[in-house]
């Protein structure tokens, strides 16, 4: 015996039982994918991607004063370093933790885009945390405050603007397509910075 087609014409519909969607628990590895994903400040409303690049800024001012501390106790202890040393240990350094903040961000971001239904959703802002960092790659550490707040516009302008190939590289899809964009957006501001700084040192 056929079934009767299910229709809301009918004078006399069948009753139908709603779905029962059945939402998995978030475990452990969820946490922890939400925690890096958002940073602690993606599920703020208002501009989230701006609070990601204040947590990059953030980062770099810490990770400059541990490198300075690091490099001026090695002096006191009688090593022998040119300023010149200090920076390229604040630059291997900053290169490390965008390393691994990428690794990590987009295995985050991978698994927060299934977690939220979305892809590339605006809560995820470890990416903009990567890209505000590479902004600060040629920055010199003395070169002072106007310096840190230039990357921080110029990075919120490039990721904003997407110019060519940033948006492209959205399309890789993931977590992949969520940190890769923020990372060449980071290094179009690495470069802008680098070049005022120039104009700055030579003028």
């Amino acid at each position: 015996m056929s079934r009767a087609k299910e229709t809301s014409d009918a004078l006399n519909p069948p009753v139908v039982e709603a779905a029962r969607v059945v939402v998995p628990a978030r475990t452990a590895g969820d946490y922890l994918a939400l925690a890096l994903a958002t940073c602690g400040v993606g599920l703020i409303p208002l501009a989230p991607g701006t609070w990601g690049s204040a947590v990059g800024v953030v980062v770099y001012l810490a990770l400059g004063r541990a490198a300075q501390t690091t490099f001026d106790y090695a002096v006191t202890r009688g090593l022998d370093l040119s300023p010149q040393t200090f920076q390229t240990l604040l630059t291997t350094a900053l290169l490390f933790v965008v390393f691994i903040i990428s690794l990590a961000g987009t295995w985050a971001a991978t698994r927060a885009e299934k977690l939220f239904g979305k892809k590339d959703p605006g809560a995820v802002v470890v990416d903009e945390v990567a890209g505000q960092l590479v902004a600060f790659l040629f920055v010199p550490w003395g070169a002072g405050w106007w310096a840190v707040v230039a990357g921080f516009v110029a990075f919120r302008a490039f990721d904003i603007w997407k110019p060519y190939p940033v948006r492209r590289l959205e399309g890789l899809g993931g977590g992949l397509g969520v940190m890769a964009d923020d990372l060449l957006a980071g290094f179009y501001a690495a470069a802008l910075v680098s070049l005022l700084v120039s104009v700055q040192i030579l003028f």
